[in-house]
Parts: structure tokens; sequence; C-alpha cells
């Protein structure tokens, strides 16, 4: 297509045959040489009709050729970035793909632990629900361990007392005949317990938070004031009331000579009584067992107090414990102490004392009943085969 058609003009004519020398004439006929050139004329005209239309041909054909390659270019172009996007997609899928592989292992393994452990569990409630009664009798072993625990430690006999009828109530809604030698055993334990004499706990340790209470208002001997003076004496003659303004000033009666000693008795009664009353107000004399007592400090008597508290506080732990000597001694030490600092004809300190007396009084030695027959009958029932 690239190859050009040579131009009828660039075609050297055809060089004349010469003429023979021999009788024929050097130029030929006229006729002969117009019909030579009305060919020649053809032959040109077509050769230029042919190179126009191989000229077009070859235009149109560039002009496709162009237009294809553009289209070409075009199409490779948008191919490369779809190509690219495709790599993209690609990486991307494949990392998707990556994630969701490894979120379906992740899967599969908790699944698989899963399905494990409703192995493990549904084995363990088999075993735990293959004997009903083995269960209820553990739970019922266990509430009676630590209600005797209790019973002992801290004398709970009201918790115990309830454990037991827990435990009872519970064995009679499972409803096995079996149980029978347990309840049996049971109601024994309940009986001791419900013979037992009350103690009111409560009661005695609200008489010593009463008693506690009342130490800061309790005088003690150091406290002790010098009592207020003496009244006047009886025999002191009485003041000369004035007279009315409007009354007129009567005239004194003049004392006579023999009047002198009534006078002069009266006034040294009066006087002597006033003197005796002053040296009773100085001089006081008291029999105390110990004189530390009356010579406290400030600070001394408040320590005095608060260790008077805490004897009392540890005498209401040791009751609430049971603890039947620390009470005794913690209560001894306390009364103690009130005779030794505190005022004891105060009538605020005489009904501590009596308080505390009869909190003393009170007998916290009382036996507690074990829970072993309850214990032995549950234990033994489960070492039956």
């Amino acid at each position: 297509m690239n190859d050009m058609p040579t131009s009828p003009e660039s075609t050297p004519p055809p060089t004349p045959a010469a003429a023979p020398s021999h009788g024929v004439p050097p130029n030929p006929p006229p006729a002969n040489k117009n019909s030579a050139a009305g060919k020649q004329g053809l032959v040109y005209v077509a050769l230029v009709a042919l190179a126009a239309l191989v000229g077009v041909q070859w235009w149109m054909s560039h002009k496709e050729l162009s237009t294809v390659r553009t289209e070409v270019a075009r199409r490779i172009q948008s191919g490369d970035a779809i190509n690219t996007e495709t790599k993209v997609i690609v990486k991307s899928a494949q990392e998707t793909i990556t994630e969701l592989q490894a979120k379906v292992n992740v899967l599969e393994g908790k699944q698989i632990e899963a399905q494990s452990q409703q192995l493990a569990l549904e084995q363990l409630y088999q075993d735990l629900f293959k004997k009903r009664e083995d269960w209820a009798l553990a739970e019922i072993e266990q509430v009676l361990s630590t209600a005797s625990q209790q019973l002992q430690l801290a004398g709970n006999v009201q918790g115990a007392l309830i454990a037991l009828q827990n435990a009872d109530a519970r064995l009679s809604r499972a409803d096995t005949p079996q149980f029978v030698s347990v309840r049996r055993a049971i109601g024994h334990d309940i009986a001791r317990l419900k013979a037992l004499p009350s103690l009111d706990l409560t009661g005695i340790a609200l008489r010593l938070d009463s008693v506690i209470g009342q130490i800061d208002t309790m005088p003690l001997l150091s406290d002790e004031k010098p009592a207020l003076p003496a009244s006047e004496p009886k025999n002191r003659p009485a003041p000369v009331k004035p007279a009315a303004k409007n009354a007129k000033a009567a005239p004194a009666p003049e004392p006579l000579a023999n009047d002198w000693w009534p006078v002069a008795k009266a006034k040294w009664e009066s006087l002597s009584n006033e003197m005796w009353g002053d040296i009773q107000q100085l001089i006081r004399v008291r029999s105390v067992d110990t004189s530390d007592a009356l010579l406290l400090s400030p600070t001394q008597a408040y320590y005095a107090r608060e260790n008077l508290k805490l004897r009392l506080l540890n005498a209401r732990l040791a009751l609430l414990s049971r603890n039947e000597v620390a009470f005794r001694s913690d209560m001894i030490a306390s009364q103690d102490a009130i005779s030794k600092y505190f005022d004891t004809r105060a009538k605020q300190t005489q009904t501590v004392q009596a308080l505390l007396k009869q909190v003393q009084s009170s007998n916290l030695a009382i036996e507690m009943p074990t829970l072993a027959e309850s214990l032995n009958a549950v234990r033994n029932y489960k070492a039956k085969p």
C-alpha cells in the first residue's frame, strides 16, 4: 500500500523505431500519427485516474488505520486501567478472603471449644443429677456442719435451730422413704436445742451499753467540790426593818444598865456558830482506800473513764462470744475501777453498780449440744452402697 504508482508524466515516451533506410520515407503517414497520440492520451488519463484512486484509497486506508490505532490505544489504555483495578480488587479480595479464612478458623476453634464445653457440661449435669438424693444429702451435710460450728464457737442456738428445720423441710419435700432415719436424727437434735435454757444475750448487752453511756456523767472522787456555806444561825437576831417613810421615828429606848448580859451572850453564840460552820467547810474528814483517786488530773480522769469503757466493751464481746472467763474477769475489773475512782455515794454510781451486779449474775455456762447425731445419720446414709 505504501508503494506509490508512478505518474504517467514521468514515463519516458516510447522511442520511435528508426525508419529503414531503404526505400521507406522518414515521416509516417499522418493518420497513424494521430491514432498513436490519442492512445497515448488515454493511457495518461487512465494512469492519472488510477493514481487518484490509489491516493484516495491510500488516504482512506491511512485514516481508517489512524482511527483503528487510536481506538486500539484507547482500548489498550482502558484495558490497562481495568487490569490495574482488577489487580487491586483481586488483592483486596485475597486479603478479605484471608481475613475471612482466619475468622472462620477462629470460629471453628471456638465452635470446637464450645462443643467440648457443652459435652463437659452435659457430662457434669449427668453426674450431678445422676442421684438427686446424693446431691440433697451433700447440701444438707454442709448446712448441718456450718450450723454445728456456729453452735460450738458462738453459741448461736437460733441459727442452728433454723438450719435443722430447713434441712428437715428439704427432706420432707424430697418425699423419699429412705430419709426417715435422717429426719428422725434431725428431730432429736431439734428437741435438744429447744430444751436448752434461754439466755437473753441481747438484754444483757443492752444493759452494758446503758452503763457505758453513763460513764461520762458519773462523778469521780477527784471531782468533789466543797459544800455551800452553812445557813445563818438560828439565834442570830433578826435585822430591824426600816420604818415606813411617812411614819415618824420613834425614840429608841434607852438600854438599861442590867441588860448587857443577854445581848453579849447572843452575840457570842452567833459568832461561835459562824466560826464552827467555817471550820466545817475548811476541814472534811473522809476515808478513801487509795489516795491516788483524789489526785487525778483532768487528763488522768479522762483516761480512767475511757479505760472503764474499754473494760465494759471487752466484757460485751466476751458475752456475745460466750467466753465466760473473760466476761467474769472484765466485769470484776470494771467494778473495782468504779469503787476505786468514782464516788460511790452518788445515786448514779449506785445505779450503775446495781446494773453491773445484775449483769454479772447471768449464767453463761450453758453446755451446748452437738449436731453429731444428724451429721452421722447423713454420712451413714451416703456411705451405703
